[in-house]
Formats: C-alpha cells, sequence, structure tokens
C-alpha cells in the first residue's frame, strides 16, 4: 500500500496520546482520512463526546484539511452538516507546517468557547449574544440527546 509520504505515523500517534481525543483512527484504513472523538472541557458539551473526521487533500501538507463534526453539536460555528467554521484551516491562514494534533486542539478550543464572531449559524449566534441562558439550556439538551457517550478515562 502506498502512504502519503507528507502525513507520517508519528502524526497520527501524537494525535491519539492527546487527551482531548479518543479512539481515533483511519476511516477504512485511509491514511488521509482520520476518525475519532473530540472530548470538550468546558459545559455545556463536557457531558458527551463528539466524533470527527479529518479529511487530508492529497496536497497535504500544502492544502489544508478538513474537519467534520459527525456528531450533530449546537454550536454557533459548526453548520447542520457537520461543517466548522475554522479560520486555521482556511487557505488564508494555513501553514503547511502546521500539524494534525493543532488543528484538532484548535477545533476543541473552538468547541469548548463558542465565538459568535466565527458564525456558520447566524440564528445560533445571536442566541448566544442576546439570550446566553437559553443558548447554553438548548446546548445541554442537545448535547445529552445527540452527543456519544463519554468514554471512561
Amino acid at each position: 500500500a502506498h502512504t502519503c509520504p507528507t502525513l507520517s505515523p508519528q502524526e497520527l500517534e501524537e494525535v491519539r496520546r492527546w487527551e482531548g481525543a479518543r479512539d481515533v483512527r483511519l476511516l477504512d484504513g485511509n491514511v488521509r482520512r482520520w476518525r475519532g472523538l473530540l472530548l470538550p472541557k468546558n459545559s455545556p458539551y463536557n457531558t458527551g463526546a463528539f466524533c470527527f473526521e479529518l479529511t487530508f487533500s492529497p496536497n497535504h501538507p500544502l492544502e489544508p484539511p478538513q474537519t467534520t463534526l459527525r456528531t450533530p453539536i449546537y454550536h454557533p460555528s459548526v453548520d447542520l452538516e457537520g461543517r466548522v467554521c475554522q479560520p486555521l484551516t482556511t487557505y488564508v491562514h494555513w501553514e503547511p507546517t502546521t500539524r494534525a494534533i493543532q488543528v484538532l486542539q484548535d477545533l476543541l478550543l473552538q468547541l469548548d468557547s463558542p465565538d459568535p464572531q466565527r458564525v456558520l449559524r447566524p440564528d445560533v449566534a445571536q442566541e448566544l449574544q442576546e439570550h446566553p441562558e437559553e443558548f447554553r439550556h438548548r446546548a445541554e439538551e442537545h448535547t445529552r440527546l445527540h452527543a456519544e457517550p463519554r468514554p471512561d478515562p
């Protein structure tokens, strides 16, 4: 099997050792598609785990990877398809030296601190700004209903 030389096994190992994620593995044995669980630290998301996929372009690391959340989440920066508004992985900000773990750490940080400036769901962002209590309550309920069970530490 020919593996892409730019994506080193060390990067996957690095992510597997990181406490912010669990069960990180190759999807269908494809070195360019990773799947795992992200474990937010802060409420309203820290009662569950969120399945993510990280897809690397054939031109990696010259092009940014794509992050998708497969678990529904009530968050201003994640749309209903699971696309994430993540400046780090846009062509404008992407650096070929950025490691996979940095992309996931950035994503987790973003889940943990919703920013109404990074918007893919304007209604949710508006609720976060104008009615933070309602937002929190709705996000907690959504997490309870949709998130993956949190694995034991």
